[in-house]
């Protein structure tokens, strides 16, 4: 869609998080310069300060869940932090059971059954996970940049770990 002068199409971009709003409008060029611009100031680090600082706390509350309870309520601590996270998508719940297997439980294998176990002790109807292919969301997961594997551990998924990217994605889930 053109702007009505001519010079280009119309951006948009607006993100919220916590009391900090950044809400950019003009040509895509005027929004990339300006964005450019935010990355570099305090406003920008202050956000993104803000979305580590609430992953990371829903994380701990998780941690803190699974330790008190010698992980035999981990479904009740993973279902939290999915909660907290505002988590509904199949490849953001995912990247989110990985994520506490490796960062919570200190787990190094989690192959798919053991996935679908978590997702089953966090109260998901158990017949639906059955029916989840796992397997298809963590390759599709790993194209996406999303997944590797350990550069220690054969390429198999059950050792598939997040990259930064998508941490980066969660954390962005988190922020919505």
């Amino acid at each position: 869609m053109s702007d009505e002068s001519g010079d280009g199409l119309k951006a948009r971009l607006s993100i919220r998080v916590g009391n900090s709003r950044i809400d950019l409008e003009g040509t895509e060029q005027v929004v990339t310069a300006e964005l450019l611009k935010l990355r570099a100031d305090e406003q920008w680090s202050t956000a993104l300060d803000k979305v580590r600082e609430t992953r990371e706390r829903a994380f701990e509350a998780a941690r803190i869940a699974a330790m008190q309870t010698g992980l035999p309520e981990r479904g009740s601590a993973f279902s939290s932090l999915v909660t907290t996270c505002q988590l509904s998508k199949k490849p953001d719940l995912i990247l989110a059971a990985i994520h506490y297997l490796r960062e919570v439980e200190g787990q190094r294998d989690s192959p798919p059954r053991e996935l679908k176990q978590l997702f089953i002790d966090a109260g998901h109807d158990a017949d639906d996970v059955e029916k989840w292919n796992i397997s298809l969301y963590l390759n599709r997961l790993r194209e996406q940049g999303r997944l590797t594997f350990p550069e220690d551990m054969p390429e198999k998924n059950r050792f598939m770990s997040l990259t930064d990217e998508g941490r980066a994605h969660l954390d962005s889930r988190a922020a919505q």
